[in-house]
């Protein structure tokens, strides 16, 4: 739990994929703290998980929120995300991307339409978000974007995925120097293989049980490890900036 006289009453946070695991928690986790929250999604199918996220915290903490849909990659709806925060709350202060896409898969397999996939939803769609932050972001704001412990491993098979992750952090690096005079920070976290169903789609049993072997505590690292580091890199922890945090339980060092 945060210290009791930290709060982000008036300030407002856009969360992407913020609908489930570690999107929908950070969502909750704001709203603790009495954010407005922007709580985004990509595909159909999460609306609903949306709009009940959207009543719970209205009735559990009493703040307000929108849910927006919007394919990131392109750049009216990216705008639009940020366009509709400002609109109904009157600033943006928070601005968080935690969507992404992973694949596993030998880089000798991997199609012409999966490596655009890829590149779309981890590089292209931060790039738009960022971009926008810049334009709507209140100044003493703060950006965090959601990477991958896999940017200090060497291992096979998560080429492409390593390699649309990898601009991401210095997409934040070169933002948290052109936005320091305007008192945004910005920084990445890492997390480690996570206990949730973006790692098991890509998985065996047996790797999975691998990873639990090489976390502290012989398990995978869990959302409620993530959350708390996010909300100190927007709050008592903004001095912070342009760095890459990973919070693998020493599944990797970098």
């Amino acid at each position: 739990m945060a210290p009791l006289n930290i709060s982000l009453k008036g300030k407002t946070a856009i969360v992407t994929g913020g609908t489930k695991n570690l999107g929908a928690s950070t969502v909750k986790e704001l709203a603790r703290l009495e954010a407005n929250l922007v709580i985004h999604y990509h595909s159909d199918s999460e609306k609903l998980n949306g709009e009940n996220l959207k009543q719970e915290i209205k009735d559990q903490y009493g703040v307000g929120s929108i849910v927006v849909k919007g394919d990131l990659s392109i750049e009216e709806d990216a705008e639009n995300l940020f366009k509709q925060a400002k609109d109904k709350f009157g600033s943006v202060d928070i601005a968080i991307n935690n969507a992404g896409k992973v694949l596993k898969k030998p880089i000798g397999e991997i199609s012409t339409k999966e490596y655009d996939q890829l590149f779309d939803i981890n590089t292209k769609a931060s790039f738009q978000f960022l971009k926008y932050a810049y334009k709507y972001l209140a100044d003493n704001g703060s950006i965090v974007f959601l990477v991958t412990s896999l940017l200090a491993a060497y291992t096979p098979f998560y080429g492409l995925y390593q390699g649309a992750k990898a601009p991401v952090e210095y997409f934040a690096k070169t933002a948290s120097k052109e936005l320091h005079d305007r008192g945004i920070n910005v920084n990445s976290v890492a997390p480690g293989p996570m206990d949730t169903p973006f790692l098991y789609g890509q998985e065996t049993k047996e790797s999975v049980e691998f990873f639990k072997t090489q976390g502290l505590g012989n398990r995978l690292t869990k959302v409620e490890d993530i959350v708390p580091i996010i909300r100190f890199l927007v709050t008592e922890g903004k001095w912070i900036t342009g760095q890459t945090i990973y919070a693998s339980g020493g599944f990797t060092a970098h």
